[in-house]
């Protein structure tokens, strides 16, 4: 249900027939591109505009331009451009700030992200307080500025004229007018080669044609000197202005940034360990990973390496600081280039080959890039030829980024990242009386893109003398509460893209049983209970441990200071790590068991007179006996599908619950039914995995057949999305692991779960024994 225009009637009677019209119209508009909070704040702030009793203009203004804003940039960005209006109403009159409100949706065409529109509404408050007067005509030539210049080129442009002219009225207002020559200059002195904004759709279609899929590209402020690209959530980050470097043009500098990162975000699967390392350690891994997924690269697009050669070897201005450095810029074009040769330097010409002598068979191992970047360091410090880090991350190649990612990827979570979030789950709820829910309801049949979903919080009872034994209407009628739909991507391997919003998840309740039959399972699996119970005592945590070897420690290593004081005396240079630090070993480890409850659960398999889910209910009861002796967080979820629409998802156990008679009885009642749309689920499985703060998040499927649905007719459909999302939580930091009671599995599973996650129960009768054993070899 739409938020209605009648919860802001005291501000709709102050306003005048002309705003009505124009809210009425720009309202409708507003809907479509916001979510319902988007819609309050746009309504609050246009109360709060009311107030500042400026004209109409200024609201009028504001009613039309907010939702073209919202569009460009966010909906998140309405309070800040209302704060920035009441900022400014004591400093300039109204019809300066209807101008900044109406030059907001060029800034946001002209920046593109949101950040950027913060900064601009930061710089006009700024501004107004040093040269009010060249404000308004300014705001007039907005478009023209925006076009040329970078958010931080136009404060430089400004800042010069509002200190030149600051006591001459008349040239002030003509260098913002850009009437006056010193402005023409100025602008053209601030003006950059390429602007982000007029290159990013090019980018977009240049990433697709080469990957096949969509990334995120985003301009940030390059305005300060050790500015590098940088990927963050799955966002590129790139310079919102880039020059011409030579003769190469700066749409090939971009491209070429672009693709680099590309590279990482598509070949990287595992963080690098920084453990221990110093900075510039970390920078010689980063150098060596760089090289680890450009090559990747350039097997599948050679003309990438024709692209990067060529700003490999680019001619710069001015002098490198520490020779080492361009020697670090040639071994990164011999890394790209097996056939640039090391000009005499015998120790990097081995150090190189040896890199193309194992990149071919180690391509996809980052191990193989902590290694080799340990190494040149060492080859380096050997030399005593190791500059400060200021220096190393001046390296001149300029379309690399600055590596984050590799060192950060696992503690990225799915919540944050970089999917697009549709209006349809930014749903309000609301607790209502018995008299707004029987006078206030539009339609009894609203679906899950309601935009307000109402509860009666009052029971209601049917006309009886004796309430006491009389039901309400939700005993007598009520239902299992259902969740809030979850919206989730599918894979089409047909395209090669996600379909956005394709899937809707619901969390619903099984009905409970008897939870002494969960009790009767432990007793009849007693022996082989004790067996697993030996393993579990195998994976109790190690308590305290000594790390040695530390440079800031919390005591003296006396073995490590001795060596040291005798290293110093005879001239050499000592080892700096002779501290060491008692530390808590604990297993840092969440896991939901994912069971698959679709309709061939209920069919006994051959050679057991146990139906599959029977026997899924048995291995399940043994494995949380195992984890609950072990203490690490864990839940039971199980899944079916009626069709896209309806993935039915049951929390049996969760993370925060005891493995109690209500857990247990959840257990004892859950039944087989319906399909199996497995990518869903398994996404799903990972949006509870991410909020538990354990490093290390396992999803332990157990399942009986391959993926398929009613609504579904190509098998290899949910197969190929199947796969893609065991990719997807791989890159989040999440293990997958099958376990199949199929015998033809072998047919499939490999090829959605990878060479070494699954297992195919050949005994069908040995699942319960062999499910908290496998657990126990994943874990350990």
């Amino acid at each position: 249900m739409a938020i209605h225009l009648e919860e802001y009637r005291e501000f709709l009677e102050k306003i005048t027939p002309d705003v009505r019209d124009v809210l009425d119209g720009s309202y409708q508009e507003a809907s479509r591109v916001m979510s319902p909070a988007g819609l309050q704040d746009y309504l609050d702030g246009a109360k709060a505009i009311q107030k500042l009793g400026r004209g109409e203009d200024l609201i009028i203004t504001y009613l039309q331009e907010m939702p073209l804003v919202a569009k460009e940039c966010g909906e998140d960005i309405i309070p800040d451009v209302v704060t920035s209006a009441m900022k400014l109403s004591s400093m300039v009159s109204g019809e300066v700030i209807t101008l900044m409100i109406s030059s907001l949706p060029t800034a946001s065409r002209h920046l593109g992200d949101a950040e950027l529109v913060r900064g601009y509404l930061t710089f006009i408050h700024q501004f107004s307080s040093t040269a009010a007067r060249g404000l308004r005509p300014m705001l007039n030539h907005m478009d023209e500025l925006l076009s040329k210049l970078t958010l931080s080129g136009l404060r430089r442009w400004a800042n010069f004229g509002a200190q030149a002219y600051r006591r001459d009225f008349n040239n002030l207002t003509k260098y913002f007018d850009l009437e006056s020559a010193d402005s023409r200059a100025t602008l053209q002195k601030e003006r950059r080669g390429v602007l982000f904004v007029k290159t990013q759709r090019k980018l977009n279609f240049y990433l697709r044609a080469l990957w096949a899929r969509d990334f995120f590209l985003r301009p940030t402020g390059a305005d300060y000197t050790d500015f590098r690209p940088y990927i963050e959530h799955r966002i590129f980050h790139l310079p919102d202005a880039v020059d011409d470097l030579g003769d190469i043009p700066g749409l090939e500098l971009y491209r070429a940034t672009a693709a680099h990162m590309a590279a990482h975000l598509m070949y990287t699967r595992k963080a690098l360990s920084a453990e221990q390392l110093s900075p510039a350690q970390l920078f010689f891994i980063g150098f060596m990973e760089d090289a680890r997924v450009e090559y990747k690269a350039t097997q599948a697009f050679p003309g990438l390496k024709t692209l990067w050669s060529r700003l490999l070897t680019a001619n710069y201005d001015g002098a490198v600081e520490h020779p080492t450095m361009r020697l670090l810029e040639n071994i990164a074009l011999m890394l790209l280039d097996a056939q640039v040769t090391g000009q005499g330097d015998e120790a990097i010409s081995a150090f190189v080959a040896k890199f193309h002598a194992n990149i071919a068979i180690k391509q996809d191992d980052t191990q193989f890039s902590w290694l080799m970047g340990v190494e040149l360091y060492n080859l380096f410090a050997g030399r005593r030829e190791v500059p400060s880090l200021r220096i190393l991350e001046r390296i001149r190649i300029p379309y690399r980024d600055d590596n984050r990612y590799i060192w950060t990827m696992e503690e990225m979570t799915w919540d944050v990242g970089f999917e697009y979030v549709p209006a349809s789950q930014h749903q309000v709820r609301r607790q209502v009386s018995v008299i707004e829910m029987a006078n206030e309801v539009d339609c009894e049949l609203a679906g899950d893109d309601a935009q307000e979903i109402w509860t009666c919080s009052t029971e209601m009872y049917p006309y009886e003398d004796d309430l006491e034994n009389t039901q309400s209407f939700n005993q007598m009628w009520g239902k299992e509460p259902v969740s809030e739909p979850f919206h989730y991507h599918e894979w089409d391997y047909h395209i090669q893209l996600h379909r956005p919003d394709w899937v809707t998840v619901y969390e619903k309740r099984q009905q409970r049983g008897d939870p002494d039959d969960i009790r009767a399972i432990i007793d009849a699996y007693r022996p082989v209970a004790h067996r697993i119970k030996q393993i579990i005592d195998l994976l109790t945590p190690d308590g305290v441990q000594r790390q040695r070897g530390l440079e800031d420690g919390d005591e003296i290593d006396i073995n490590a200071a001795v060596d040291a004081m005798i290293a110093i005396r005879m001239g050499e240079q000592p080892n700096p790590r002779i501290t060491m630090r008692n530390v808590i070993k604990n297993r840092d480890l969440a896991v939901v068991v994912l069971l698959d409850l679709s309709e061939s659960t209920n069919e006994a398999m051959k050679g057991s007179d146990k139906t599959v889910l029977q026997l899924t209910r048995e291995a399940s009861t043994l494995v949380a006996t195992a984890i609950e002796g072990i203490g690490d967080p864990y839940a039971i979820h199980g899944f079916a599908s009626d069709g896209r629409h309806d993935v039915q998802y049951f929390r049996l156990k969760d993370f925060n619950q005891h493995f109690d008679d209500e857990a247990k009885s959840r257990l004892a009642g859950m039944k087989g039914g319906l399909s199996t749309r497995m990518g869903a689920a398994l996404r799903h499985a990972a949006h509870h995995l991410h909020k538990q703060p354990e490093r290390r998040k396992l999803v332990l499927l157990v399942t009986d057949g391959e993926p398929a649905d009613i609504d579904e007719r190509d098998p290899q459909h949910l197969r190929f999305d199947a796969k893609k999302a065991v990719e997807e939580l791989y890159s989040q930091g999440v293990q997958t692991y099958c376990l199949t009671l199929d015998p033809h599995a072998d047919d499939y599973v490999k090829r959605i779960f990878g060479q070494n996650n699954y297992t195919v129960i050949d005994h069908v009768d040995r699942l319960p024994e062999q499910l908290p054993v496998l657990f126990a070899s994943l874990t350990k």
